[in-house]
């Protein structure tokens, strides 16, 4: 029988193709720069196979076959961790750690309400917190690094199971003396004209508000870029200082992110003129009902939820 190669290869061999710097893999890891080296190394020997072109130098460079291997290994330790997963599920639901990811455009709104529930309901669950862009948290939910994420549909949740959760409306955010501040209402019509402030590539609000206002299109040829924010807070001050209008989820003005600024709230009208929170997790994961135990404990915590 071939020797099969250890989990900790396989870790280190993930996070080496993440984080491409043998270094700071071996610090994701916990283990020396030299040990995660020898580690790909034996793996190399054992499998009698070529994982890293070394012609290359000092930049990490995988041969296709190493490609394909850092895939399976990724596959592998999600099937090991789903197996560790089926017992405590069964043991002790809604206990021990759980690793929940969350977008940044939720999570400093939701958590504040979700976790004195969480404490008061489940009080073994130890729960992690990871904040991140979508498309990074669902990479770390592939590779088995995340448990479970609350996000913000439409996106791309690729393979994932997802739970709506509740509903966050838009609102339009204006400069005090902009004409449509007069109005009690805006349509997303009357803002397709305006200059939309965005958040910058990679948090999916970006393209939730340019649907919503169906100017995705035309925001791309008019070089929307070149006014992209990295937070709300910097998109709230971008309005404050006349630069132009954005869309503001209900969420975070509940949570008082336009206070004192002086900017125009107006509720949004018109088709699609919201978003949808949910939660989001690999297929047939063991801990699926924790999950959607997590899931009740969001509806209760939040004031958007659907069927409130």
């Amino acid at each position: 029988m071939e020797a099969l190669p250890s989990p900790q290869q396989l870790r280190y061999l993930v996070a080496l193709a993440e984080f491409q710097h043998f270094g700071r893999a071996a610090q994701a890891c916990a283990v020396t720069q030299s040990t995660l080296s020898a580690g790909i190394l034996a793996l190399e020997r054992q499998l009698d196979a070529r994982i890293l072109d070394r012609a290359a130098g000092r930049h990490v460079v995988f041969t296709p076959l190493g490609r394909e291997l850092v895939d399976r290994a990724g596959q592998a330790l999600s099937a090991l961790a789903a197996f560790t997963e089926t017992a405590v599920a069964a043991r002790a639901p809604m206990s021990g750690p759980l690793r929940l990811g969350v977008i940044p455009t939720v999570g400093p709104f939701v958590l504040p309400r979700l976790m004195p529930a969480l404490r008061q309901d489940f009080p073994k669950l130890r729960l992690f917190l990871r904040e991140d862009v979508t498309d990074r948290l669902m990479e770390r939910l592939e590779q088995s690094r995340l448990d479970v994420l609350l996000l913000a549909m439409p996106c791309d949740c690729r393979l994932a199971n997802t739970m709506p959760v509740g509903r966050d409306e838009f609102v339009a955010a204006l400069p005090a003396d902009h004409p449509l501040a007069r109005c009690e209402r805006v349509s997303v019509r009357a803002l397709a004209t305006e200059r939309l402030l965005l958040l910058e590539h990679g948090h999916c609000l970006r393209d939730q508000a340019l649907a919503a206002c169906g100017m995705a299109t035309r925001a791309e040829r008019e070089g929307q870029d070149g006014f992209a924010a990295t937070s709300l807070h910097t998109l709230v001050q971008m309005v404050a200082g006349g630069l132009g209008v954005t869309l503001l989820p209900r969420l975070a003005i509940d949570a008082g992110i336009a206070a004192g600024t002086g900017i125009a709230l107006r509720p949004l009208t018109g088709a699609g003129a919201w978003r949808t929170l949910a939660l989001a997790w690999r297929p047939n994961a063991p801990r699926t009902e924790d999950y959607r135990a997590l899931g009740a404990v969001l509806r209760r915590s939040c004031d958007t939820i659907v069927g409130k």
